[in-house]
Parts: C-alpha cells; structure tokens; sequence
C-alpha cells in the first residue's frame, strides 16, 4: 500500500482516526461475449470469451479517483420503493444470498439497475417480465437517464411513467464488499453480474468517468499487475475471478447462481512504518 492511502491507513492504526459508516452501494460487472475479429485474417482466431465493461473514474472524484471500476454507485432513497415495478426473484431472496434484509436487498436490486444506466446507458428493465427494453440511444433516454443522474428524476417514477418493470432476474449476485475501516468514505457494496441486453449498447456518458472500456478479465488483471491500470482490491479480484470462466457470458451467470457471498471487509496490517492491506 502506499501513497495516501497508506498514510490513512496508519493514521487509523494509530488510533487518530475514527471509521466513518459504511454506507449502502451496488455495482453492475456488464457482460458480454467478446465480438468476432473485424479485420483478421482468414483462418486467424482472435481473442475469445467474456469482456467487462469497466469506467476509469476522473481524477477530481473524492473517493476512487482515478481507479478503474464496474458502474455503480450509492443506493438512492427512492430505490427502495420499486417493489411493484418488480419482476424476478423476491427482494427476500436477493436478501438471503446477500445476507441482508429483503428491503435492503431491493434497495440493493434497484440501484444496480438505475447506476448502470446512469453510467452506462444499458437498462436491464422492459415492459413486461419477458422482455427487455431495446435501443435507449434516443434523445428522449438520454434526457431521462440524466434526469436519474441529477437526481431530478426518482428511479421508481422514472420505471412507473414508461411503464417498466425492472428484471430482477438478470442479475446474479457475485460479491459483497465493505470499504475498510481507514477509509474516509466508505461503501457497503453488493457487487452482480448481467449479460448486456441484446439490442442495446453502452455509452460513454456518465460525467464521473473520463474513460470506458470493454475489456476481457484476464487483460484487466494483467493491465493492472503491470501498473498501467489502477483498481481497488474488490475490481481486481473480481476480475481474476471472472478471468477462471474462458469459455462465455452464461458460464459466469450459471456460476453466480452458485456462488457462497460473504462480506468482505480489507483489513490493515501494520509492520514498521508500512501498510498493507489483507483481504482475509
């Protein structure tokens, strides 16, 4: 660990630093299966498998900046009051997985869904259980998806005016994360997984981003254990575990359905004057 980070993280091993409480927050990992080569070679392969969508956040945001991330972001107050804009598994049961509350679950459910298109412009929401909103590129979308942004828009009278149910069901739950205790700001973040939406495409958008990327798991990883890529431990590790599924997007869904979460909360060890942060 080192820069400013480790500077608080010894502050706060010196007792001069109070941990602040985590606050709820959910991340989106987007997924889709790497497109076809457009210029190789007849008979050459080119890279295969799944790819992220991933943000690098700008350099003047006031936590992460800098790092690269799946979109996400804090839950919102109106993001609890979706239920019956609701179609897939019961909060209750998102709550089970996640260990949480069913309300906190659907708060949870809620804001992956209206972060990632505020970030992204990809809506796992349609108008009825079995579909899925198609192009959101229109003029009228971007309106409304900055209206979500500025918050002059609330995500369940957004969902209730176009007449949408939010597809629980497209989200796997893959981790849960909690901001070390050091940390000034810190998040309580429930991490899912979603295949992009036939139909739709991401855009760069968001205005807490400078970058955005589809890039396959292993190269992410690679990227940043060469230092030209900067991710928070929960990305990083989330990346080299989506790294393990070469072969598509439904290997990596049928893996969340699976999958034991637990919470997991960094922690510091202290060794002279240096830092350094464990995950166990």
């Amino acid at each position: 660990m080192t820069g400013r980070m480790a500077e608080v993280a010894l502050e706060y091993a010196e007792g001069t630093r109070t941990p602040a409480t985590p606050r709820p927050a959910a991340t989106v990992i987007l997924l889709r299966n790497t497109p076809p080569p457009t210029n190789s070679q007849e008979g050459s392969v080119g890279a295969v498998g799944p790819e992220v969508y991933l943000l690098r956040r700008q350099r003047t945001m006031a936590f992460a900046a800098g790092m690269t991330v799946f979109p996400g972001g804090r839950v919102d107050a109106t993001d609890s009051t979706v239920a019956d804009s609701w179609s897939g598994p019961s909060p209750d049961w998102f709550g089970k997985r996640l260990g949480c509350s069913a309300e906190t679950a659907a708060a949870y459910v809620a804001a992956a869904v209206r972060e990632t298109f505020e970030e992204s412009g990809v809506l796992l929401a349609g108008p009825s259980k079995d579909s899925v909103v198609g192009d959101t590129t229109g003029a009228d979308w971007e309106a409304d998806r900055v209206a979500l942004e500025t918050r002059e828009l609330g995500f369940s009278d957004f969902l209730h005016r176009r007449g949408l149910v939010l597809r629980a069901d497209l989200l796997g739950p893959w981790a849960h994360w909690i901001t070390p205790e050091f940390e000034p700001k810190r998040y309580d973040t429930a991490f899912f997984v979603a295949a992009l939406p036939a139909g739709q495409v991401t855009r760069d958008v968001t205005s807490e981003s400078d970058q955005v990327t589809w890039i396959r798991p292993a190269d992410a990883v690679t990227s940043v254990d060469a230092g030209e890529m900067l991710m928070l431990p929960p990305t990083y590790i989330c990346c080299h575990e989506l790294s393990q599924y070469g072969d598509d997007v439904a290997a990596i869904l049928n893996a969340a359905g699976e999958r034991e979460i637990r919470a997991i909360m960094p922690t510091v060890r202290v060794d002279g004057d240096q830092a350094y942060l464990e995950t166990q």
